[in-house]
């Protein structure tokens, strides 16, 4: 390959590229499906090729991007036109923590682990699982968050609360589907005994039957324990 086709090369495939991300729309990166993320670096991964793989002709190249951005637009035409296409393309919304209580058979279909599900709600400045009513696990990878009435924020109309003495700096996750983290509890200079104490307060005979448990800032345990699943 001379240098004049890799010049060549490169500006048809910059020209082809600008083209496509503007006939394909502005989506936000935050806003993208993860069809459109994989779609995105496909067509990358095309331009890249046709740029330096002479064996990759010209109008072979050109017609490789323009073909998946045309499936891309399609795909995109029928999540906009279609409700039945859009749930086949893009899924439904999945509700991962249902007043106040975590769904394990939504985290198992959405694939979600419990410290992927912690790190989610710590995004959105809820340090706790207690303090949820409802999460719902958005077909773009967000989780939609709403808090539990005495964690919203204040409104004028709202009467003050004197908040719950804090013992520990942050909410502590203590057992993890049916596992006990010892080191956690360590670190809040607690042990089993008094694990094993709060759970029978709370009507749990024993740690095999909890799905999440953490201690709370005020040192009470927060316990979601497993579902029965169906015999089949």
């Amino acid at each position: 390959m001379d240098i004049f086709e890799l010049i060549l090369r490169i500006s048809l495939g910059f020209i082809a590229l600008f083209v496509l991300t503007r006939v394909m729309g502005r989506k936000e990166i935050s806003q993208m499906t993860f069809f459109n993320f994989v779609s995105a670096i496909a067509i990358g991964s095309i331009a890249a090729n046709f740029v330096v793989n002479q064996n990759v002709s010209i109008r072979n190249g050109i017609i490789a991007l323009a073909g998946w951005a045309a499936y891309t637009l399609l795909m995109d035409f029928i999540d906009i036109k279609s409700k039945q296409g859009r749930k086949i393309l893009t899924g439904d919304p999945i509700i991962v923590i249902k007043e106040g209580k975590i769904v394990e058979s939504a985290m198992r279909q959405s694939r979600l682990d419990l410290d992927s599900l912690n790190a989610m709600l710590r995004q959105k400045n809820i340090f706790s699982v207690a303090d949820v009513d409802y999460a719902i696990f958005e077909t773009n990878g967000q989780l939609s968050v709403l808090p539990k009435e005495p964690v919203q924020p204040l409104t004028k109309g709202d009467n003050m609360v004197m908040p719950k003495a804090k013992v520990f700096p942050l909410a502590t996750e203590v057992v993890s589907d049916g596992t006990v983290l010892t080191d956690n509890l360590n670190k809040l200079k607690l042990d089993m005994q008094w694990l094993e104490q709060q759970l029978k307060k709370a009507g749990v005979n024993s740690v095999s039957d909890v799905f999440y448990a953490e201690v709370q800032q005020d040192g009470t345990l927060f316990v979601d324990t497993k579902q029965q699943r169906p015999l089949h």
